[in-house]
């Protein structure tokens, strides 16, 4: 048996006609050069050494090169062996704050963005386990379900904004309380997660009293707070214009505030990261906190595990690179012995 493991790069096969082409018209522009510089009876008298055939095998070469290195990318593989897979994971839901304060700049290119690439490094050293997304503001909005498809997070989490809650605020108890209700429902299990990523003060939504009830069902809250402590200007950007949000007339500075972080982790026995302005590795409070916990058998099934067979194709591609290198376009002259 035999198959592609990334079949949609055969589309660089394209580049074999556009090789092609140019390759042909580099030809006809040297052999018109050369009819100016002679007739074409002369030419064979004037440059007797020259051969066409082996031009053309050149290129037929450098052709050949090109399609056994796409064939490489397209990860051919055989000989497959049926093996008992058995899958084991987490349910891990991040939760970001997506009000206007996480436009503040104090982060490049703003505390948002550096949310969403803190939450991709993750989702890149994923072993096994299913992750949700919720958002919120002065509301809450479930962006994905929990899911194994990874590439499908990626997508939903790289479009979230500010626009997506009407709302302004920052209501981390009832985010909290969403997640419990509507992912988190299952009171026997036992192997949940919350990465809580945010900059904001919340005295409004008892996020104190939804930590303790999440406590009581067994989920953890690790915390990431995101931000200059000193505050930084919240930038408008409409119309091609660039503003800083005002209030009464008076410049609005967001500030990070870290006491209600660090208590909702403790109180869930998570871990509470001061990311502030410095450099994060959220993708290491995963390996450290969430990989060595227990976890639950996800599935357990028959797969066939593939041999790898680019390294043939990979290797003749170089053979036949390094051939056409030394290989000049001059006829190959026997001298007769006199």
């Amino acid at each position: 048996m035999f198959q592609f493991a990334v079949p949609e790069n055969f589309s660089l096969m394209l580049l074999l006609p556009i090789v092609a082409a140019l390759l042909f018209y580099g030809w006809r522009k040297k052999q018109q050069a050369l009819s100016r510089f002679a007739s074409p009876v002369l030419l064979p008298v004037i440059s007797p050494r020259y051969s066409i055939p082996k031009w053309w095998l050149k290129a037929c070469l450098l052709l050949i090169v090109i399609a056994l290195l796409v064939t490489t990318l397209m990860r051919p593989q055989g000989n497959p062996q049926s093996r008992l897979v058995t899958k084991q994971g987490r349910d891990l839901v991040f939760v970001i704050d997506v009000s206007r304060s996480m436009l503040a700049e104090d982060l490049r290119p703003n505390r948002l963005e550096k949310a969403k690439q803190l939450v991709s490094d993750v989702i890149n050293v994923l072993e096994g386990d299913r992750v949700g997304l919720l958002i919120f503001a002065g509301t809450t909005a479930l962006k994905s379900p929990l899911t194994h498809d990874y590439h499908y997070f990626k997508n939903i989490l790289r479009k979230i904004s500010p626009q997506d809650i009407n709302r302004g605020g920052t209501h981390i108890g009832d985010a909290i309380r969403m997640v419990s209700r509507r992912l988190f429902y299952d009171q026997d299990n036992k192997y949940r997660d919350i990465i809580l990523i945010t900059d904001g003060e919340d005295h409004e939504s008892f996020p104190i009293e939804a930590a303790k009830e999440a406590a009581k069902r067994g989920i953890r809250i690790h915390t990431v707070g995101l931000g200059d402590p000193d505050g930084a200007n919240i930038p408008l950007r409409q119309a091609g214009k660039y503003n800083l949000l005002r209030h009464n007339q008076q410049i609005v500075k967001t500030k990070l505030n870290e006491s209600t972080l660090k208590e909702i982790s403790a109180i869930t026995q998570g871990v509470f990261i001061p990311g502030r302005t410095n450099l994060v590795e959220l993708d290491q409070l995963y390996k450290n906190y969430i990989t060595t916990a227990e976890k639950r058998e996800v599935e357990s099934r028959q797969s066939k595990l593939w041999s790898e067979l680019f390294q043939f194709f990979l290797g003749v591609a170089i053979i036949l690179l390094i051939l056409e290198s030394y290989l000049g376009e001059e006829k190959i002259i026997l001298k007769r012995q006199e």
